[in-house]
């Protein structure tokens, strides 16, 4: 877990990033760093900007500044968990990590190490650092949907359960690499609770908890669905399209309200 910084003394700035990771903190704001050299915001600016051409830091946000170890330094960046949780106190933003990322980190290893993502409780634009590709997705929901706290080498993120993952993924089909890719997903994401699926659903809408129902019925079965049956109502209103940006045109499953307008391809 990373510690406080263990000494008052001024540190040369160009020290700092080493002398900042053997504390066990990978982060800090300008200010923080400023504090730490004694050096003017001027010329914390113009020491800043030597250290992210070296490669020894870079920046995710306005005035936020991670240390890279020698090891990631060919990456341009570290890992994201390393770093999410401070970066968004940092925003004063809600969050957590969901989608292929998260499913990745369940077991269900179909994302690739550089794409990081995230839901935040309000809007902010995608970022590239390095080769670390940070997408993050809007909800007002953010903090009523369950999530876990993982720790890592410089502290901890919040995470979402396989329950969230997996109504998130069906919530936003594109997100997970399309309805093909978040099956294959859904079968390897292990245990879920059909219960905690019939909470989470109605979060999202109803369209999502009668999606997220229909494929559970087709492609786990080991889930009960009884609870996502209860909340998706598929009797009320009209049937909703499997897959929204396909053709309107299939066959209706009436036990789930649901317009079966695509093909299911899923590649286990």
């Amino acid at each position: 877990m990373p510690r406080s910084h263990a000494t008052t003394r001024q540190i040369p700035f160009s020290d700092l990033p080493e002398a900042l990771i053997a504390e066990g903190r990978y982060w800090a704001t300008a200010d923080e760093l400023a504090a730490l050299s004694g050096t003017t915001p001027d010329s914390t600016r113009r020491a800043i900007s030597r250290l992210r051409h070296q490669g020894r830091v870079f920046s995710p946000a306005r005035g936020f500044y991670v240390m890279v170890p020698p090891d990631y330094r060919s990456w341009g960046s570290v890992p994201g968990e390393w770093f999410v949780d401070a970066m968004m106190k940092h925003l004063d933003r809600a969050y957590y990590v969901s989608f292929l990322t998260a499913a990745a980190m369940h077991g269900a290893a179909h994302q690739g190490p550089q794409t990081f993502q995230v839901l935040v409780g309000k809007y902010l634009p995608d970022r590239d650092v390095g080769r670390l590709l940070l997408r993050f997705t809007t909800s007002d929901r953010v903090q009523e949907m369950a999530v876990e706290k993982r720790t890592t080498q410089t502290g901890y993120f919040s995470l979402a359960t396989r329950e969230t993952t997996a109504v998130d993924l069906v919530w936003r089909f594109r997100a997970g690499g399309g309805i093909s890719n978040v099956v294959t997903v859904l079968k390897e994401l292990g245990e879920l609770d059909g219960e905690k699926l019939g909470r989470l659903a109605p979060m999202r809408d109803r369209a999502t908890a009668r999606r997220l129902g229909w494929i559970l019925e087709q492609y786990r079965s080991d889930v009960d669905p009884h609870w996502l049956h209860v909340v998706a109502s598929p009797d009320a209103g009209e049937p909703v399209l499997l897959t929204p940006s396909a053709p309107k045109r299939g066959r209706v499953d009436k036990r789930w309200g649901v317009v079966v307008n695509a093909a299911v391809e899923p590649d286990v």
